[in-house]
């Protein structure tokens, strides 16, 4: 009887822990917006920067790295020229060769008296050797592993930080979709060599991106970093408009899907998605079928055969029919993984960071994205997605209605647990 009742109740424990940890923390959104205005309406910048917010900060530059040859050398010299404080936020990072030259750099500019923070998502680092993470340590980094599993908080194990944040004193930023592994080095030039672009930021909204640091390291360590080594006075650095919006279930989870479900909302004439993960819900569907049948020209990049996930690729064909037949056009990157996370909307606003379209970067994991409203960082932009574009292959309604039933299958029954994914 004694051990039957323990069972019993040790079974119920693991299912409410797991309930609590699959279910969402708040109410989604469930209906579809009306549209109001579009992109080039006022309206829409002051949503974007009241109704969401944070503001929009003026006097930007934003540069655009792409590929791991220009993202890592990039983030590596900022690093070596840190003076008084290095905040950083990531969740992939991996005991390999950039992960080395990563740990060294950071430790060498604790041991030279900055002030080095760096905050390690516990699931996409855990191939990270603890030998790496004790040196870094041992010289004066303040080091903290986010939702490291504890038997009596299991039930936030499924909330992950998926930010890509860097800050170098509190004046130059970094952010993106590239984690610190080796697949993200070199030029996408093979299938093991992956295809991400991350941006270089300057100016007032870097301070918007040292807030967001802080918001995950103050709820992980209870410290709150201030003053002028991390916020220090920003003036203008260029022209470019900018905010950078964050979302965490433990507070506004669904603020990165409505930011997106606007965007896409008040769309004119062209949205360009480049989605590393695509697993949209109902309403994201009906949203983009919507746009493409007004007449807006809705292009979509994803992962080809080469994929890290094939049950993201499984539950994302579940729903393409539809878009297909609704005008959207889907192409599928070929040469590598295709890791890019953008949205260019109107040859005006640009997302970019690390959220992916699925319902695990809207309402599980903390994430975090820059928007930039600005037409010649949209160019820019454009001609990237144009030459990804063109390393894609078209996917047509008759193609797809022709793959094989172990494929539909497949895709049916993977989509059902889709919003884990």
């Amino acid at each position: 009887m004694f051990w039957t009742v323990l069972i019993t109740c040790t079974i119920t424990l693991i299912l409410g822990f797991l309930a609590l940890n699959f279910m969402p923390s708040e109410k989604q959104i469930e209906r579809q917006l009306t549209r109001q205005y579009d992109t080039h309406d006022p309206q829409f910048r002051r949503s974007l920067g009241v109704l969401l917010g944070p503001p929009i900060l003026e006097g930007n530059k934003v540069e655009a790295l792409v590929n791991g040859d220009q993202i890592f050398p990039a983030m590596l010299a900022a690093i070596r020229g840190a003076e008084k404080s290095i905040t950083f936020e990531t969740y992939i990072y991996w005991s390999e060769s950039i992960g080395r030259e990563f740990s060294d750099a950071l430790a060498e500019r604790a041991r030279a008296g900055v002030k080095v923070h760096v905050m390690l998502d516990f699931m996409g680092s855990i191939k990270m050797e603890d030998a790496l993470i004790d040196e870094m340590k041992k010289a004066g980094v303040r080091l903290q592993r986010y939702h490291k599993p504890v038997w009596w908080k299991l039930a936030r194990l499924n909330n992950r930080t998926h930010r890509k944040l860097l800050v170098i004193d509190g004046k130059i930023g970094f952010t993106g979709g590239v984690g610190i592994a080796d697949q993200w080095r070199g030029t996408a030039q093979d299938k093991d060599h992956w295809r991400d672009s991350h941006y270089r930021v300057e100016g007032p909204v870097v301070g918007q991106i040292q807030a967001v640091f802080n918001d995950n390291w103050t709820k992980a360590t209870g410290a709150v970093l201030d003053g002028p080594d991390y916020f220090p006075e920003l003036k203008p650095e260029g022209t470019i408009p900018a905010q950078m919006f964050s979302s965490s279930p433990t507070g506004g989870s669904e603020s990165m899907h409505l930011m997106y479900l606007m965007s896409i909302t008040a769309a004119r004439r062209t949205i360009d998605l480049s989605a590393a993960y695509f697993v949209p819900d109902d309403l994201t569907i009906r949203t983009m079928i919507a746009a493409a049948k007004r007449g807006v020209r809705v292009r979509l990049i994803t992962p080809g055969k080469i994929i890290d996930s094939d049950l993201v690729k499984a539950a994302s064909r579940e729903r393409w029919p539809e878009l297909l037949a609704a005008g959207v056009q889907i192409a599928e990157y070929g040469p590598t993984m295709y890791h890019v996370k953008a949205l260019i909307v109107d040859s005006l606003l640009v997302s970019v960071g690390s959220t992916n379209f699925d319902n695990r970067s809207f309402s599980i994991n903390d994430e975090a994205n820059l928007n930039v409203l600005d037409e010649g960082f949209a160019r820019q932009q454009i001609e990237i997605f144009e030459a990804d574009w063109a390393r894609a292959t078209p996917v047509t309604a008759a193609q797809f209605a022709e793959r094989p039933w172990w494929q539909r299958v497949s895709t049916w029954t993977v989509s059902l647990v889709g919003k884990q994914l």
